[in-house]
């Protein structure tokens, strides 16, 4: 049997890293954002998905990332060491839009009931108390794939509205998101460092489909600002196993992302 640890011996980052890492499949497309993503992808490309290919929104397709070395950007030369190619930005979004990418990956500032994320400014659009970085291809990612999204859980982050949809998720439930024009794709998985959250198939409501171990649902609804449903049988995660966080850590050893 393997060896499982406590609580108390990985930090939220490391959680959510392994968690979401857990939910990609060996042969996957997976177009991944810094971060948390690029990390769980990288985890599960070492771990258990050895067939996994990653791409950039820098054009990188196919990257290997050497441990202690994660680029803090897709546009970093660090992201084309021994890729199978690198292409012009707009030639890889291309790629999505012919539907070779199987998982989009990323994580937001702001998501909402509906999976829609906001990566583009906090408070009113006329004078916000918060620029954020912007959408990128987040865009582009969210209208084209399923996606992943990881972040902490915090109510000031999962919201009633998000204020502003930078990211498409299921817009405004049922089957609001083809009206809009985006028939395929959608949100599926939502990894936080209290569970692990998907979306009913009717009303496309965010519900709660794990909890990582020592986590009620009342502590995850405490730390959301909007009702959350809950799937008809709420599991428990695996713990994280030594073997994982051995390797994140050889990843990351400065903690420059699971700090």
């Amino acid at each position: 049997m393997t060896e499982q640890t406590t609580s108390s011996a990985y930090t939220a980052s490391e959680l959510i890293a392994i968690m979401a890492g857990r939910l990609l499949v060996d042969g996957q497309i997976v177009f991944a954002g810094v971060g948390i993503p690029l990390l769980a992808a990288t985890l599960a490309q070492r771990n258990v998905a050895p067939k996994l290919t990653i791409l950039f929104e820098g054009g990188v397709i196919g990257p290997f990332i050497r441990p202690g070395e994660l680029p803090p950007s897709t546009n970093e030369q660090r992201c084309t060491r021994r890729a199978n190619m690198v292409l012009p930005s707009t030639d890889v979004l291309l790629l999505l839009q012919r539907g070779y990418v199987d998982v989009g990956f990323m994580g937001g500032a702001q998501i909402d009931r509906y999976g829609n994320l906001n990566s583009s400014f906090i408070g009113p659009a006329e004078k916000p108390s918060i620029r954020l970085p912007g959408t990128g291809g987040g865009n582009d990612i969210s209208s084209l794939t399923n996606m992943i999204v990881a972040m902490k859980h915090e109510k000031r982050r999962f919201v009633e509205k998000v204020d502003f949809i930078t990211s498409p998720g299921w817009i405004d439930g049922r089957d609001s998101r083809a009206r809009c024009g985006l028939p395929t794709g959608g949100m599926w998985r939502v990894v936080t460092d209290l569970a692990v959250m998907g979306f009913d198939a009717e009303t496309r409501e965010m519900e709660v489909l794990a909890l990582h171990p020592g986590v009620s649902f009342a502590q995850v609804q405490d730390n959301t600002g909007f009702p959350l449903r809950r799937a008809r049988e709420v599991g428990v995660t695996a713990p994280p196993r030594r073997e994982e966080l051995a390797l994140i850590r050889e990843l990351d050893p400065d903690r420059l992302y699971t700090a």
